[in-house]
């Protein structure tokens, strides 16, 4: 089964080779039979990673140590569910994941772009099959997962223990379906470069894409930052880690491209924009590779130490980077700039959006690249955290959320600002009522808190009055109302969702951050803490064995202050017996949207244990919002009109004798 996946893995290299030449010069000489190679080579060349992929997968289930990459990475004693996901726990793996995810996107293209011109479907096929090539060929020749191992060792090394969760099943899939995603945005816009054909059909046909994309990175970061929250034990979400910054940036970008595709499918204006954008996107993905298979970052994402990988993804970034935006220059003076509109407009707040997401992007960017590039040129060592990102960023997203809610509510063409905001004025309202509650009863002390709690209400109201205003909501009779709100096309609900979303994550972020609570304490069996109107009772320690480590498992019991039992907590220091490495397994309760979180620490001077326990408010809000968001994205991808490519041809009937055809 390994040769069987190794065949396949170079078979599929192969055919990636065939599938960026053949389309590409049957376009050039408008060839028809060569263009339509692309598509069954596409297909097959996905059948065949997949082959791969499921030999590997094979080998890891059965714990077949003869093969280098399970020996490294595997035990027998390891859970099922953790050998299936620790295929892609490791480099190699990660890398086949990302070619499988790449040729699906390609065999997609092929299967549903049957409305695509045939000269734009080839070239992009063409494109992806170029992608493909140089992935496969940095697999096969710096990161073969199906090296053998003679004589075979007896047993494995084990998986890194923190990648032994359930999030190492979702997390690295959602985020390489989003980061990959970006490729089929890349590869329209290079072949409209290549082909110079750029309209609102092309914007049509991209926004599906992108969408997608989207959707996918939204839940691989919000899954990330979960299973960060509740793995590490530090009870943080975010920590504006390099690798955490390395899918961020694709998103920023990717949102903006959405938002420039929207407006150049409806008017014919962004062209530069969203051709930009969508290059940005995927570059961006291709960064977060390189920053994180190139061994330049040490963490739990960076696997790769080889410095041979670093330089061959580097080759792969200028080689796609460079020679995209080398073209987009070339082609830059022929491509118009479309419709014209009026600065207060629709269009013009989303070139607003656009704006302030690629500033931010930048920002992050720098922050990000700076100390990597101080340190190659200079051999000095310095840290960009989270002060400088919080600064910088902040001051750029609270503009923004400012100017979301008015967008869906301005005409396209030419705006009315002033009507705009008579509409938002019960937002409005909220936004400042929210404030001043932050600053009397909740945390007098910070502006954070008010202006932070006003932001959310003005985005949460804002996007609930852009359906209350379509419905006519309050004008009409409510049946009328109803029938309104129901026939709402699916776009303009889950545009409100995503804003919605947004405001629902922005609440929990600003709650958490001002609001909670934390006591670190050393406590022995029968002792108690107390913590934001809670008591926590450390009920008793005990060891427990599992599958493949030991763990101290601390029991406690949490009640109100008044005594009502609210349930137990337990939280946990682990030993994973192969690799000696411990762990922290927090423990956390969730109150409504709310949550109390245990982890425990190093034993204490007195006999007892050091734990630490946080009350944080509102902090699941940050991922339902994550939900929420990508709801709003699959409902927009829902629309029918999203589904509409370019009219298939289709034969006029035979009209009857003597009447005139139509």
């Amino acid at each position: 089964m390994v040769e069987i996946g190794h065949f396949a893995l170079v078979l599929a290299f192969a055919l990636s080779l065939v599938q960026a030449a053949l389309p590409f010069i049957g376009a050039r000489t408008r060839q028809d039979r060569l263009m339509a190679v692309g598509g069954p080579v596409a297909v097959t060349a996905f059948a065949m990673t997949a082959l791969a992929f499921v030999s590997l997968a094979s080998a890891y289930v059965q714990s077949d140590f003869s093969v280098l990459n399970v020996w490294e990475n595997s035990h027998s004693a390891k859970p099922l569910l953790y050998k299936i996901t620790g295929t892609w726990g490791n480099h190699e793996g990660s890398m086949l994941l990302w070619v499988l995810i790449l040729t699906f996107f390609g065999a997609l293209v092929a299967a549903f772009g049957r409305n695509l011109p045939a000269v734009l479907k080839a070239d992009v096929i063409s494109v992806q099959g170029l992608i493909g090539a140089a992935f496969f060929l940095f697999v096969l020749t710096t990161s073969n997962p199906f090296v053998r191992l003679s004589p075979a060792p007896i047993e494995g090394n084990d998986l890194n223990p923190v990648l032994q969760d359930v999030g190492l099943a979702i997390h690295p899939p959602l985020l390489y379906l989003g980061y990959v995603g970006f490729s089929v945005c890349f590869s329209f816009a290079v072949a409209a470069l290549v082909e110079g054909r750029i309209d609102a059909a092309w914007a049509r046909w991209v926004r599906p894409w992108t969408l997608a994309a989207w959707i996918f990175l939204t839940g691989g970061i919000a899954m990330g930052s979960y299973w960060a929250y509740y793995e590490l034990g530090w009870g943080g979400f975010w920590f504006w880690d390099p690798v955490e910054n390395a899918s961020f940036m694709p998103w920023l970008a990717g949102t903006a491209l959405l938002h420039s595709a929207i407006v150049m499918e409806r008017r014919e204006a962004l062209k530069i924009w969203t051709i930009l954008l969508a290059l940005l996107a995927f570059s961006l993905s291709l960064l977060g590779t390189f920053l994180v298979r190139s061994g330049v970052l040490t963490s739990v994402h960076a696997f790769a130490t080889d410095p041979t990988r670093g330089v061959f993804i580097l080759a792969l970034l200028a080689f796609f980077v460079g020679g995209s935006f080398s073209l987009f220059a070339f082609r830059a003076q022929s491509l118009q700039a479309g419709g014209l509109f009026q600065p207060i407009s629709r269009e013009g707040a989303l070139v607003l959006n656009n704006l302030f997401l690629t500033t931010a992007t930048a920002t992050v960017f720098v922050g990000t690249l700076y100390p990597l590039a101080l340190e190659a040129l200079t051999g000095e060592k310095i840290s960009v955290g989270a002060p400088f990102f919080n600064l910088t960023f902040g001051a750029l997203m609270v503009p923004l959320i400012v100017a979301v809610p008015f967008g869906p509510l301005l005409a396209w063409k030419r705006g009315d600002l002033f009507a705009a905001g008579q509409r938002l004025f019960a937002a409005a309202g909220a936004a400042v009522l929210a404030g001043l509650v932050a600053i009397f009863f909740v945390d007098g002390t910070t502006a954070f808190a008010a202006i932070g709690f006003g932001l959310a209400t003005w985005l949460l109201i804002g996007a609930a009055t852009d359906l209350v205003l379509k419905a006519g909501i309050g004008n009409v009779s409510a049946s009328v109302a109803l029938r309104r709100f129901t026939g709402l096309p699916r776009s303009v609900f889950g545009t409100a969702l995503a804003h919605f979303g947004l405001g629902l994550t922005v609440l929990g972020v600003v709650a958490v951050s001002s609001l909670q609570a934390e006591r670190i304490v050393a406590m022995q069996p029968g002792e108690t803490v107390a913590i934001s109107g809670y008591v926590l009772k450390f009920d008793r320690m005990e060891p427990v064995r599992g599958p493949n480590y030991t763990e101290d498992r601390a029991h406690f019991a949490l009640s109100s202050v008044g005594g009502r039992s609210l349930g137990e907590i337990i939280s946990s220091k682990r030993v994973y017996t192969a690799r000696q490495m411990p762990t922290t397994e927090a423990g956390i309760a969730t109150r409504g949207f709310s949550q109390v979180y245990v982890s425990l620490g190093d034993p204490a001077a007195n006999g007892g244990t050091v734990v630490r326990v946080w009350h944080k408010p509102l902090v699941t809000l940050i991922w339902i919002g994550a939900l929420v968001m990508m709801a709003g994205g699959v409902m927009s991808l829902a629309d029918r009109r999203l589904r509409v490519g370019a009219p298939a041809k289709r034969k006029l009937k035979a009209a009857p004798a003597g009447v005139p055809a139509e």
